[in-house]
């Protein structure tokens, strides 16, 4: 028994000193999404794309809109036909609307999505870099409740993705 306890002192003394020069650090990734410089820069490409599709939209809503209030105000005076025709036309109208706010949607999630695949991809290389470079034995991103600021390198991979190429 007391050969099996000390053979298992013996071990944890091994792997203690053997984990004595691990260099460990941390990047808090969201904060890095948030001020990368390539978010901004494609934040500014997204709503440069979809500025005027979003400004058509809200004009097809008012339209609509402007169409049913015609349609409260002046149905006691309009033949039955107009307003039938009315109600036809902002049936159609919501339903192109609609349509077309639902393909707005799919397209803008895709761009961003694509957007955020890059610079996901540029946050990676980042930190693989510094990795390589400082020699880090581990880096953690997701899951790490608590980290001592030693250990934190967000500043550094912010700063590194801040003199990459686009």
């Amino acid at each position: 028994m007391k050969t099996k306890i000390s053979l298992f002192l013996g071990l944890m003394f091994f792997a203690n000193a053997s984990f004595a020069d691990l260099k460990i650090g941390f990047v808090n990734i969201p904060a890095v999404l948030e001020k990368a410089p390539q978010a901004e820069k494609a934040k500014k490409r997204l709503e440069q794309k979809f500025s005027p599709r979003d400004k058509q939209l809200v004009a097809q809503q008012k339209e609509i809109q402007g169409m049913e209030e015609k349609l409260a105000k002046d149905a006691s005076v309009m033949s039955d036909s107009e307003k039938s025709n009315l109600e036809k036309d902002i049936i159609n109208k919501k339903r192109d609307a609609k349509r077309s706010q639902q393909e707005f949607s799919e397209d803008f999630n895709a761009s961003r999505n694509e957007e955020l695949g890059k610079l996901q991809r540029r946050i990676v290389e980042a930190v693989r870099n510094i990795a390589k470079d400082d020699e880090y034995d581990l880096l953690l991103t997701d899951g790490v409740i608590y980290a001592k600021d030693q250990f934190d390198i967000t500043a550094q991979v912010q700063k590194k993705l801040s003199t990459m190429p686009e």
